[in-house]
């Protein structure tokens, strides 16, 4: 069993940053590749990015290549979330999760997932 905790939403202005935090605990970090993800009202669950077991490697949506920057730290269990240049658009609530396949952008290929934390931009 993995435990996650995000942090680090908040309301942001169109252009502002962002750095969200997922806190992992119960199992060895390392062990697992990790994603984020996103789900706005009324619509799908959206992958984010996604990185390897030890974060040098990572993939991102389209949308969001460019701006956004996923890095892990295995030594604090800690994933993150870099958003800059937000968008209203990018207004969801944003999820981590655990998978075992490197690459993986289904949800349905992610295991544990944590509560989500709120980002809100406004116009």
């Amino acid at each position: 069993q993995v435990q996650l905790v995000e942090s680090g939403g908040g309301l942001v202005h169109t252009g502002g940053s962002l750095r969200l935090s997922c806190a992992a605990s119960g199992r060895t970090f390392s062990d697992y590749v990790m994603g984020w993800f996103r789900q706005a009202p009324g619509k799908e669950r959206e992958f984010v990015a996604t990185i390897n077991r030890s974060g040098g490697s990572s993939v991102y949506a389209d949308s969001m290549r460019g701006r956004f920057t996923i890095s892990r730290n295995n030594a604090k269990n800690t994933l993150y979330l870099q958003m800059n240049s937000l968008k209203p658009e990018d207004t969801a609530v944003y999820y981590c999760a655990t998978s075992t396949s490197t690459g993986a952008r289904t949800s349905y290929d992610y295991d544990y997932w944590g509560q989500g934390t709120q980002v809100t931009v406004s116009s």
